[in-house]
C-alpha cells in the first residue's frame, strides 16, 4: 500500500519497486497475457516494450492463497493468468478502441483508473489436469450477456449455459473469493483484490 492518494509509478520503474512482484515468483500458475500478443479484441500487442507480468504484492499473496486452495480442493487444476498489471496508457488504448460501440461498460473509465493499473486486479481462468482451459461458456473478453455472472441462472434455465460451464465458473469464483478477491457482475474472468475505492485512494497507479 502506498498511502499516497493519486501517486503514480512509471511502467519502466516497476521492477525496482518493492510494491510489486513478478508473476514468475508465484509457483503453480500458468501465464498467457492476452494483451502482450495479438490474441485480444484489439488484435495487437499492447504491452511491448514493457513487461506487464506483475501484481501488487498484496494481490500476489492472494493469488498464492487461491493456488493453495485449488491444490487442496481441485487437484490437477491450474490457474491461468490472462491479465494482471495493465498500465494506464493501455487502459486508455482499450477505452479508445471501444469508443462509439456501446461496449465501454466492460472497461473502467481511464479517468477513474482501472484496478488493473494498480496491480490489484486479475483476469484469470482455470486449466484442467490435461492443461486445457475449462469451458466457461464464453471466451475471455467476450463482451456479451453470456459472460455476466449476474445472469448465469437465467442462462441455465434457457440452456444457453450448461450445468458444467456454470460449475466451472463457480469453481473459479470459490478459489478466488476465499483468497480475498471480489468478482464483478459482467465478466466471469475478472477479480479485484479488495475494495475498488480503497485501492484507488491508497495505491499507486502504473502509467
Amino acid at each position: 500500500m502506498s498511502l499516497v492518494p493519486g501517486a503514480m509509478l512509471a511502467s519502466e520503474d516497476i521492477a525496482a519497486s518493492p510494491e510489486f512482484r513478478h508473476l514468475s515468483s508465484i509457483a503453480g500458475i500458468e501465464v498467457d497475457l492476452r494483451y502482450a500478443s495479438a490474441n485480444n479484441f484489439v488484435g495487437r500487442d499492447l504491452y511491448s516494450p514493457y513487461d506487464c507480468a506483475w501484481l501488487h504484492r498484496d494481490a500476489a499473496a492472494a493469488l498464492e492463497r487461491a493456488v493453495a486452495w485449488l491444490a487442496e480442493h481441485a487437484p490437477g487444476h491450474t490457474a491461468l493468468v490472462l491479465d494482471a498489471l495493465r498500465p494506464q496508457r493501455v487502459q486508455q488504448q482499450l477505452w479508445d478502441a471501444l469508443a462509439g460501440t456501446g461496449l465501454q461498460m466492460y472497461l473502467a473509465d481511464p479517468a477513474r483508473g482501472s484496478i488493473h493499473s494498480y496491480g490489484m486486479a486479475l483476469d484469470i481462468t482455470l486449466l484442467d489436469p490435461e492443461g486445457r482451459e475449462l469451458d466457461m461458456g464464453t471466451g475471455f473478453d467476450d463482451m456479451a450477456n453470456l459472460s455476466h455472472p449476474a445472469l448465469e441462472e437465467g442462462f441455465l434455465l434457457t440452456g444457453e449455459l450448461s450445468d458444467g460451464q456454470v460449475a466451472n465458473r463457480r469453481l473459479l469464483r470459490e478459489a478466488m473469493f476465499q483468497a480475498g478477491f471480489l468478482g464483478i457482475r459482467t465478466e466471469w474472468w475478472h477479480f479485484d483484490c479488495g475494495d475498488r475505492e480503497l485501492v484507488r485512494s491508497t495505491f499507486r497507479r502504473v502509467m
